[in-house]
């Protein structure tokens, strides 16, 4: 598939996805959400995904200076992104069957915000940051922020991002737990795709079914999360790398997974 906005590329069995508009600060207008969404849909065998972003950003936002996106198009044409664009998207992010690693190299403000936290595994540079935008121009957070943050760092912090608007360094966003890490700028990429690649060669029925498994704790009881884990522990012990896993166990030796 031919892509505009994002460069995709596989390395090994991960799928790097580029977010390509440098001299915007690679700000994601309606396109390239859909062609996000389109990329993490289309796997094509990867068995894991890792988005970062081209020049000195990760995501600086939707594009305002776009007719049709946010507040240059009003209060309709902002619903008409998000519930058309934007949402499907964060949709296609949190059910991936495979692990998302984000390398967060720069600003990543608004819907970028929201895109990098969607990783499983969040490595930032230490230059990098985090930004709830949405009050500085009289809108409100999207892209799933108000559920993500109050979830990930409490009511207090994701009050004190959605209401003030300001930045949140990377060594902050580690020590809030809002990230996985926080990493020296020039080790970002190779750290990041080290991590993907690990996860790529993991037991990739087990970690689809572990990542949705998260998401859907977050939403019940303990006896409801008790049966979940029940049901996807039957899926992933039918799974060829199970047979494997137990296999290499007893064998005292490292398993080797297929992703099947």
């Amino acid at each position: 598939m031919e892509y505009e906005t994002i460069q995709v590329e596989r390395i090994g069995h991960v799928l790097k996805i580029l977010l390509n508009r440098p001299d915007r600060l690679n700000a994601c207008p309606p396109d390239m959400a859909v062609e996000i969404a389109n990329a993490v849909t289309d796997l094509a065998g990867a068995r894991a995904i890792l988005i970062t972003g081209a020049g000195r950003a990760f995501c600086s936002g939707a594009d305002l200076a776009i007719k049709g996106d946010r507040s240059i198009a009003g209060g309709l044409g902002a619903y008409n992104s998000l519930t058309m664009s934007y949402n499907p998207m964060m949709l296609a992010l949190a059910r991936s069957p495979v692990p998302i690693v984000t390398a967060v190299n720069g600003p990543a403000a608004g819907i970028g915000c929201s895109i990098a936290l969607a990783g499983d595994f969040v490595l930032a540079g230490r230059n990098a940051y985090f930004l709830q935008a949405f009050v500085n121009i009289g809108l409100v957070p999207d892209g799933g922020a108000s559920w993500t943050l109050t979830r990930v760092v409490g009511r207090s912090r994701a009050t004190e991002m959605m209401m003030l608007g300001e930045k949140v360094g990377a060594e902050k966003a580690e020590n809030w737990g809002l990230i996985y890490k926080a990493v020296d700028d020039a080790a970002l990429q190779d750290e990041a795709l080290g991590l993907a690649t690990r996860l790529a060669n993991g037991p990739t029925v087990a970690l689809g079914i572990m990542r949705q498994n998260l998401v859907k704790a977050l939403e019940m009881d303990f006896a409801s999360a008790l049966q979940v884990e029940a049901e996807g522990q039957r899926v992933a012990g039918d799974s060829a790398d199970a047979i494997e896993g137990g296999q290499a166990f007893l064998e005292k030796r490292k398993a080797v997974f297929t992703g099947t």
